[in-house]
């Protein structure tokens, strides 16, 4: 505070001789030169801060024309969430088509099990064979023979096997029993038959 009012005294000493019109002219000058310095080296820095503040303005009003944009885009009657819902929708129906795949996966597994009892091997051609016998003894049926050999069908449908069988009884029985041989979990087909009446009696030789 000293050195400011020993300055300002100072300047107080310097103009009291001077005239009222040198003390304007060099107070304007003073102002003049203050002005000038101003003006070199605050307006460009003012000119640049304006400069960046329309970069900004021009940089939020895009942002916000893009959020906008983005808005319309993704509305449906008014609706903001309309998307989320149908996505949701859809999600829902792809989850629930992935449980109806994996049920068909598993159905689909649990038949091949089965099927793997159709498939040829020798414990399952013993049973077949051994059920010729019982359900002839079921029937009434006498059987005379029963032959089997293996039939060559160039791998076009796994294993085969041939049988031929000798039977004797009623007729009714035998179509019976005929068909309860088809009717068999390994495929089963009678292709050649060939029937004759028993001389001795009324039963069927086939």
């Amino acid at each position: 505070m000293k050195l400011l009012e020993d300055k300002l005294e100072e300047l107080d000493i310097y103009f009291a001789p001077k005239k009222e019109s040198e003390k304007w002219v060099l107070i304007l000058g003073v102002a003049g030169v203050i002005a000038y310095l101003g003006y070199a080296f605050l307006l460009p820095y003012t000119e640049e801060l304006y400069e960046q503040s329309e970069r900004d303005k021009k940089r939020v009003e895009k942002k916000i024309s893009e959020n906008n944009t983005y808005l319309s885009g993704i509305t449906s009657s008014g609706d903001r969430d309309y998307y989320v819902k149908q996505y949701d929708k859809d999600i829902i129906v792809k989850k629930n088509k992935i449980v109806n795949i994996k049920d068909k996966i598993n159905f689909i597994d649990s038949n091949l099990e089965k099927l793997s009892d159709m498939l040829f091997n020798q414990k399952s051609w013993s049973i077949f064979l051994n059920s010729i016998t019982v359900k002839a003894a079921s029937y009434n049926i006498d059987l005379a023979y029963i032959d089997n050999k293996y039939s060559d069908n160039n791998g076009s449908f796994g294993h085969v096997l041939e049988i031929g069988i000798g039977a004797k009884g009623n007729f009714k029985n035998i179509i019976t029993f005929m068909n309860e041989l088809e009717q068999n979990i390994l495929v089963t087909d009678i292709f050649e038959t060939r029937f004759v009446l028993d001389n001795n009696s009324s039963d069927i030789i086939a």
